[in-house]
């Protein structure tokens, strides 16, 4: 992967809610940079985190601590035009996302106002029918509501709005998760190729790491709130790997039926964040447990090299060694 300028930049960002007067903290401490023109994928189980960061960062909410900014500029919950044109998001589920009462072209040409200052004229429908084009819907697709729709019609709609203002970074949250197999392959492609001609960056989530892979110039795995896994897609995928990043891959469909790898089955659910265990978050589901120091002590960082790092207490060329004999 080529060398990117920062854009979107994390430092230590927490965000913690009240249940019931106890603290839950959902996103503990993060650090991630995102650069320009690049695709970061964020995996990780339900619950692990995913979601409220992407709200932090698309404004949604606001962060408890730490800091967030696009080009070098604070990123809170109040934006400017500037700021909610450069930031956009393609959610799970379009029928939610999108106004039932108006037509596509009713949705568009109200963004297309709002993001692009471009009010009734040429200029406005002609950049409509290029937005349109951009996603492949037909023309008599725009004067439709979103119910004569299907659900891959409805997502072309809804990520044509995302790109409407030229944004610079999209966020992705399982935007094929909610469609039909049939047409997950077309909205995947079509993301790929509008990144790849726009120039945007995405911050693309899943708990798929084999959509993630396929999309992504650069992994991040959360699990319990944290980061614990950040490197480039194809070291990610090789070990050394966190043991939580190697029980997902091992969870990834394969067709070698002759030698299918050997699966790692994660006893328990994910411990609850607001009592999220002592030492190591993982300890408590990890196939790879050492003892009273995974228990008791935060693991450091680890460098496994080329901008790859994970958390945990097994250095990198014994946790190579481990991961490889496993696979054979």
């Amino acid at each position: 992967m080529a060398a990117h300028d920062g854009l979107l930049r994390l430092e230590a960002v927490v965000k913690a809610y009240r249940s019931g007067g106890t603290r839950v903290v959902a996103v503990d401490g993060v650090d991630l940079e995102i650069g320009t023109g690049e695709v970061v994928g964020l995996v990780g189980e339900s619950g692990s985190g995913k979601t409220s960061l992407a709200r932090l960062v698309v404004g949604i909410a606001d962060v408890s601590a730490g800091t967030i900014t696009l080009a070098s500029r604070p990123l809170g919950r109040r934006r400017d035009r500037e700021q909610r044109r450069a930031v956009q998001i393609v959610f799970q589920n379009p029928e939610a996302a999108l106004n039932p009462r108006r037509t596509v072209r009713g949705i568009l040409a109200h963004v297309l106002r709002r993001l692009a200052g471009l009010r009734r004229g040429g200029a406005r429908e002609r950049r409509l029918g290029e937005l349109a084009a951009s996603v492949r819907l037909q023309p008599r697709h725009l004067d439709l509501r979103p119910a004569a729709l299907s659900g891959g019609l409805k997502q072309r709609v809804a990520i044509a709005r995302s790109f409407a203002g030229a944004p610079a970074l999209v966020l992705c949250d399982e935007p094929t998760s909610a469609l039909d197999v049939s047409v997950q392959a077309a909205i995947l492609n079509l993301l790929v190729e509008l990144q790849r001609t726009q120039g945007a960056s995405y911050l693309f989530i899943s708990h798929d790491l084999a959509v993630v892979r396929y999309v992504a110039d650069r992994i991040a795995v959360m699990y319990l709130g944290q980061l614990v896994d950040v490197g480039p897609a194809e070291l990610v995928f090789a070990a050394p790997h966190h043991p939580y990043t190697e029980a997902l891959l091992s969870a990834i469909p394969t067709l070698d039926f002759a030698a299918p790898p050997r699966r790692i089955r994660l006893t328990g659910t994910i411990p609850s964040p607001a009592d999220p265990p002592s030492g190591c978050r993982f300890h408590t589901r990890c196939p790879r447990m050492l003892g009273e120091v995974c228990r008791t002590k935060p693991p450091p960082w680890q460098d496994g090299g080329d901008g790859h790092r994970y958390r945990c207490h097994i250095p990198p060329g014994e946790l190579r060694t481990l991961q490889r004999k496993a696979a054979t």
